[in-house]
Parts: structure tokens; C-alpha cells; sequence
């Protein structure tokens, strides 16, 4: 066994479990596994029913089959060995920020009582740091869609594009993969309309017009860059940003954020306002008004 202080007072040991090697973290932050994928922003994982844990997730991400589990305060990662966990999953889990600084900053740009209870009730969710390409082509997927739809479609995709990674799990198909296959091909796994989307965002990022490594420095023309694929909007570009690219700052809107801030809001309200990590306030708004307020 091996045991590291990383970042944070964060203690790491590395085992096997079953021949499976395991990372565990003793965590001295706010983290949620169960919150953080069932808030909507990841589509590969579900939750594990049989599990010995107090809750565990998993699915496949960056190429990986993986899961998350919690018992106690401890985190387990499983399916990795410490270097994957160091060159993963710690920045992928958001567990190299801050987030009590965060909360913070986030309350201290309003007074407003709403926002500070879905800070409180949202505690523990983290913003996934999830492939760029993968988040990107996930929300053209999710447009006018459900997620066990949009996870149907997603699972469709990889196993007929992705590589394969053992464990009847693929991978989430390349642009080249996507590109090469065809807008028909797509639309034969019941993408719908999205097919010409999706083959458009391919062909783009598979022939050079759309680079995901620079898409400036500015969210608003990381924006503009997106939103020149056919059937990226607004909001499609922003949670491809929020979830696959670390900006944090931006703040989509779909029906629930809308709701919220006509709801709580009515002397009016900007994303600006929330600050740097207006993202990650608006995750916990969405969980608070979705899976706390509409159950009441």
C-alpha cells in the first residue's frame, strides 16, 4: 500500500481490490458522488445497485471504465492506479479546487436567500472535467431530448464507433470515427435530426475549421466558435464549455434556469453578476429548483 499527502490535506492510498487497482482519497472537502452524477451533466454513468459502498457510479470516461464510490468520508476511485488518478481523475473530480473558496465568492455576489440555499443544498457537486469533444457532441445529443434517451443514443454511438476497452465498454467515438461513418449512418441510430449536426461537428473538427485545444480566451467567443456547427445554439455551446472545458464562468440557461430566475429573481438577474463561477452556481440552482423545490 501506498500512501501520498497530496494537494488540500488530501491522503491517497493505491490497493487492489479483486485483482481491480483502487485509489482511495480521505477527502477533507465537500464532495458528493451521488450528486455530482445525477445533476445532469455526464451521461456514461449509472448508478451501481449491488455495490458495498454507500453509493458508487460507474460507466466509462476518458477511454476508462471506471468508478466512483463513497463509504464514510472516504472516495474511492476504481479502475485507476495512482498515476491515472494524478493524471485524471483528480482535476476530472474538480478535486484540485477549492470549492469552499468558491462558495464564497459565489455568495458574496448576492444577497439573495435562494441562492444561498442552493449552495447549501447543492454542496457537494463538483463540475466534471469531462473530454471536450465527447461533452461537445453529448449536448448536440441532448437537444430536445431525455437522458435515458440521450444516454441510449450516446451507448449506440460508442459501441458502433467508440474502440472497444473490455468489459463489453467502448469508448466515445472520435471525430475521425463519426466523420468517416456518415450523417446516415448516424441517423440509422435513431439520433433523429441531430444526425446532420453531429456529422457536421465531426467533419469540422476532424478537417481543422473547429479547433477544441484554442478556442480563445474569452467564453463569449469560445461561443461563437461553437455556435458556428450546424445546430449548436447558445446553450449547447455553454454546457459544452461549463462540462468539457473548465469555464467556469459560463452559465447556460435551458427551462429550469429560467424558471429560477423568474421565480427568485424578480428585480432581474445576469450571469455576470455570479462572477467566475457562475457555472458552477448555476449547477446548484438547477439541483436545488429540480431535485429539492419540484419534490416538495
Amino acid at each position: 500500500m501506498n500512501e501520498t499527502i497530496l494537494t488540500g490535506g488530501t491522503v491517497c492510498r493505491e490497493f487492489f481490490e479483486k485483482g481491480t487497482p483502487v485509489v482511495e482519497i480521505e477527502y477533507d472537502g465537500d464532495f458528493s458522488v451521488a450528486k455530482t452524477f445525477d445533476c445532469g451533466q455526464c451521461f456514461r454513468f449509472d448508478p451501481v445497485e449491488d455495490t458495498e459502498y454507500d453509493v458508487e457510479f460507474a460507466g466509462v470516461a476518458y477511454g476508462r471504465r471506471v468508478s466512483f464510490a463513497q463509504k464514510g468520508d472516504l472516495l474511492y476511485v476504481k479502475g485507476s492506479d495512482r498515476d491515472d488518478f494524478d493524471g485524471i481523475w483528480r482535476s476530472y473530480l474538480g478535486l484540485d479546487r477549492d470549492y469552499d473558496a468558491i462558495n464564497a465568492d459565489i455568495l458574496s455576489r448576492s444577497d439573495s436567500p435562494a441562492l444561498r440555499a442552493a449552495v447549501e443544498y447543492g454542496r457537494g457537486i463538483r463540475i466534471l472535467k469531462q473530454e471536450p469533444w465527447e461533452a461537445v457532441c453529448s449536448f448536440i445529443i441532448s437537444q430536445n431530448n431525455n437522458i435515458p434517451r440521450i444516454k441510449r443514443i450516446i451507448a449506440a454511438l460508442s459501441e458502433r464507433y467508440g474502440e472497444p476497452i473490455g468489459q463489453g465498454c467502448y469508448a466515445f467515438p472520435t471525430p475521425k470515427a463519426l466523420h468517416l461513418a456518415g450523417e446516415k449512418s448516424i441517423f440509422e441510430l435513431k439520433t433523429g435530426f441531430r444526425a446532420k449536426y453531429i456529422a457536421d461537428a465531426a467533419a469540422r473538427v476532424f478537417d481543422g475549421r473547429l479547433d477544441l485545444i484554442d478556442l480563445g480566451d474569452k467564453t463569449d467567443d469560445a461561443v461563437k466558435k461553437l455556435c458556428e456547427v450546424k445546430g449548436i445554439g447558445p446553450k449547447v455551446a455553454l454546457c459544452s464549455l461549463l462540462f468539457g472545458f473548465s469555464r467556469l464562468d459560463a452559465f447556460p440557461i435551458d427551462v429550469w434556469i429560467r424558471r429560477v430566475m423568474e421565480k427568485y429573481f424578480e428585480e432581474g438577474f445576469s450571469a455576470e453578476t455570479l462572477g467566475p463561477y457562475a457555472g458552477i452556481a448555476q449547477q446548484y440552482l438547477f439541483y436545488y429548483e429540480r431535485y429539492i423545490v419540484s419534490k416538495e
